[in-house]
């Protein structure tokens, strides 16, 4: 299918697998949904479109023989009433009597389908209504998430050409009617599509473009040679409200490449992408990062800079240990209101700060009596009341560090083995789990 369509069954919001009672379901609601005469009279127009658009995707799907056509070949198979019938629809479906029984009433006078053989989707003239959007991914930072970007860039677009008004010709020349197309804008061609078999599709005709006719050499316009459009390099301004999110969209309304064919330009649609930041992690407007502590000061409080914010603030924190509180690994600190701006208005989210007790490198302690004097100051170890002496004491054992449970059970088969589990996908049924 081309890029450019519409996929059909993201029009009725259905999978591709769905059944024949799922399509007339999913047709049903949207239709309803997107009838004109649901809508305010200023939302008509647009609703008209997507109810036509509806309409027709259900018209394709709900026949067998041209859903299979579908699948296979795109819009294309039913190009120049391949399999059109009654009003311009597949499979000599009349509308009016669809119309009729979901509302009491056709829609005479609506028009035909956009690409069925009406003027769907065309605006004044029988121009198309809007070009087409240009969608492009735009990698932002945290920071400039967080504070907000304005910047500006070189765009060349194509614009309509000024001195023949987009005709492609000089002033006062005629276009000569296109004999390869007989006018259509449109040439029939064979396409392989395996073995043996050809699939018939319509082209833009070469000849003329898709225009149904052209001008000669001698009477093309001499700026932009008959292509009616020339390159324009032109400033934008991109701006990115603080707090804007992964995933929204940046519109610049009209600025994508002008054709005389369309009634209006199309939009430049940038959408945010959030590269990974060394610190933060956020979730809507709130952040998380790691707060670093040595074990003196889990032990006994601090009054310091932890951290550099968003902005180039830093961020100081005074932890005091009243009565012998200490700080633990992993323990969790909110602070309230140093998260994320929220759009259109002046709060922020908070930000979490998991607390990582870092402890001393080997060797710190330098002598015994070192030892003793951290001993001294730290509280003693406690032997539990109802724990028992063993009659038997073994020897000192000896022992040795290990960087993880990898080893723990290795080989026995035990499902409760050290290390990471693999499911082995030998075709043999999986586990089965039964409720008590």
């Amino acid at each position: 299918m081309s890029g450019e369509e519409q996929d059909l069954y993201e029009v009725l919001n259905v999978t591709k697998t769905a059944s024949k009672a799922e399509i007339k379901k999913a047709y049903h609601k949207a239709a309803l949904a997107s009838h004109p005469d649901k809508v305010p009279e200023d939302q008509r127009e647009e609703a008209d479109i997507k109810f036509k658009g509806v309409s027709q995707a259900y018209e394709i799907l709900n026949d067998d023989q041209n859903r299979a056509l579908y699948d296979q070949h795109g819009m294309a198979a039913f190009e120049k009433g391949g399999a059109g019938g009654a009003n311009g629809f597949p499979g000599g479906v009349d509308m009016d009597d669809i119309l009729a029984q979901m509302f009491g009433g056709g829609m005479g006078g609506m028009g035909g389908m956009p690409g069925m053989g009406g003027m769907g989707g065309m605006g004044p003239g029988g121009k198309r209504a809007k070009g087409k959007n240009e969608v492009q991914q735009y990698e932002v930072t945290l920071e400039e998430l967080y504070k907000g970007k304005t910047t500006r860039f070189a765009s060349t677009k194509s614009m309509i050409c000024e001195h023949c008004k987009g005709s492609g010709g000089k002033e006062k020349a005629k276009a000569k009617h296109c004999d390869s197309c007989k006018g259509a804008g449109r040439a029939t061609r064979l396409r392989p599509v395996g073995p043996g078999l050809v699939t018939q599709e319509t082209v833009p005709c070469s000849t003329c473009s898709g225009r149904g006719s052209f001008y000669a050499d001698k009477d093309k316009c001499k700026k932009c040679k008959g292509v009616r459009t020339v390159k324009t390099r032109k400033i934008l301004e991109l701006y990115i409200p603080p707090g804007s999110r992964e995933g929204e969209k940046i519109v610049l309304a009209g600025e994508a490449d002008q054709d005389p064919d369309d009634a209006s330009p199309g939009d430049i649609i940038f959408e945010l992408e959030e590269a990974e930041h060394k610190t933060f992690q956020r979730a809507g407007a709130d952040l998380q990062a790691q707060l670093d502590v040595s074990l003196a000061e889990a032990l006994t409080g601090f009054n310091r800079v932890v951290l550099t914010h968003l902005d180039g603030r830093g961020l100081q924190l005074h932890i005091q240990q009243p009565e012998g509180k200490v700080l633990r690994p992993d323990q969790i600190l909110k602070v309230p209101g140093e998260g994320m701006p929220i759009k259109r208005s002046d709060a922020r989210g908070d930000l979490y700060l998991t607390v990582n007790v870092e402890f001393p490198q080997d060797g710190w302690l330098k002598d015994d009596a070192a030892v003793e004097r951290v001993r001294a100051v730290l509280p003693p170890t406690e032997v539990k009341k109802d724990a028992k002496t063993p009659e038997v004491v073994d020897e000192i054992l000896e022992f040795e560090e290990v960087q993880n449970l990898d080893g723990y059970g290795a080989g026995s088969d035990d499902p409760r083995a050290g290390g990471d589990w693999e499911d082995e996908d030998d075709g043999a049924e999986g586990a089965q789990c039964t409720q008590q």
